[in-house]
């Protein structure tokens, strides 16, 4: 008897084992690891150092924007108020463009070692956990989920890099746990991208936080919303939905996909509204996946990856100009994908080997890849042809 039972208790674990969700928390956080780790920025900084291109010239850019500028201000609010089409935007542009300009001088900090750019991120840090107590009005989880994806980045760098002192470090991760992270964890019935740039945001804050719950909650809500947003021909006739938006008949998955009723791989749930919202989308999937591979999940050889794929693909072609056929959207595309390919490019074409020559020509077209002065910035230099 005691002999089957450990038998069975053997078996038990190894069933166990094998049927891990591929997006658990990791057992250990490795920090710095919100969508760029210790290894790839020790890749970049040496690349910088060296001269070479693109990241040289990656570099550059990033130092003449704005958000490298060490005179920079911050604009911080108790309440940053932000409706439909930023009316009103109380507080809105700030609040993103402060936490870019974070992870901006974050970055530069480990390129040059120059403490200035380290305590510039801090003191933008400082100001908002200092102020923040809410947002507010019909944007509020959107907004939320923009700034909260660049906060992390900044804060990872700077508390894993930097020898200096952070007195407030503490303070910051209270602001993202009390003031971030429920406003996106629990998720949205809006466009998908919504939805994917919130929990961008609520997977990055809890790498930074170390919180399993909430790592786990969001990637489980990540893998539901990135196989409803990005078609595939093996999900069958119609597209995956999200259970909770009760899409159970075609007439109404058909008018949440913008009025598109024929599917091919690739093809997005914002693509026939606009490029540039299904690019907020694809970003965010990029990061998400990125995040969880420098975690010890790689969820670029899943559907995940998959999706990226034919996403990037299919849209990078009519982006380069190809003509769209009348089923597709009427015949009528709103073009404006973004700085977006570079990271599920570097994963999927230079890591994983395949062939996406759409993808790569819009990327190499668009380096050295800016801010789109939401959530993505610098992508050339973080992440262009990066092997680490």
């Amino acid at each position: 008897m005691r002999r089957t039972a450990l038998l069975t208790a053997a078996a038990a674990l190894v069933a166990g084992v094998l049927a891990w969700p591929a997006d658990a928390a990791p057992g250990t956080f490795v920090h710095p690891g919100v969508t760029v780790s210790k290894g790839q920025l020790d890749f970049t900084r040496s690349k910088v150092n060296s001269g070479a291109q693109p990241w040289k010239g990656a570099f550059d850019r990033m130092m003449a924007s704005k958000y490298a500028d060490l005179n920079r201000t911050p604009e911080p609010r108790a309440v940053v108020e932000c409706g439909s089409y930023s009316n009103p935007n109380h507080g809105c542009t700030d609040e993103r463009e402060d936490a870019i300009a974070a992870y901006t001088q974050a970055l530069a900090w480990y390129v040059t070692r120059d403490e200035r750019h380290a305590r510039k991120a801090i003191e933008l840090m400082d100001a908002w956990s200092a102020v923040i107590r809410d947002h507010t009005d019909s944007n509020a989880p959107l907004q939320t989920g923009w700034a909260g994806s660049s906060w992390p980045k900044a804060a990872e760098i700077i508390k894993h890099t930097y020898t200096g002192t952070w007195a407030n470090s503490g303070r910051f991760a209270t602001m993202l746990r009390n003031v971030y992270l429920p406003e996106v964890i629990n998720g949205s019935h809006s466009n998908g991208n919504w939805e994917l740039s919130m929990m961008e945001a609520a997977v990055g804050i809890s790498v930074l936080l170390e919180d399993k719950t909430s790592y786990d909650k969001a990637m489980a809500k990540f893998r539901t919303r990135t196989a409803a947003y990005v078609y595939l021909a093996s999900d069958g006739e119609l597209p995956k939905t999200v259970p909770s938006q009760n899409l159970n008949t075609r007439e109404k998955i058909v008018r949440y996909w913008q009025g598109q009723s024929t599917f091919v791989d690739g093809l997005s749930q914002e693509t026939c509204r606009d490029f540039t919202h299904t690019g907020y989308g694809l970003s965010a999937i990029s990061h998400v996946a990125e995040t969880s591979r420098i975690q010890g999940q790689d969820l670029y050889g899943t559907d995940v990856g998959e999706r990226l794929r034919h996403g990037l693909g299919f849209h990078a072609k009519y982006q380069l100009g190809a003509a769209a056929p009348d089923r597709l959207c009427g015949g009528s595309l709103k073009l404006g994908l973004g700085p977006v390919p570079e990271v599920g490019h570097n994963a999927l074409a230079n890591r994983l080997g395949h062939a996406m020559t759409n993808t790569e020509t819009l990327t190499l077209r668009g380096r050295p890849a800016g801010s789109n002065n939401l959530f993505v910035a610098w992508e050339t230099l973080s992440h262009g042809d990066n092997p680490a």
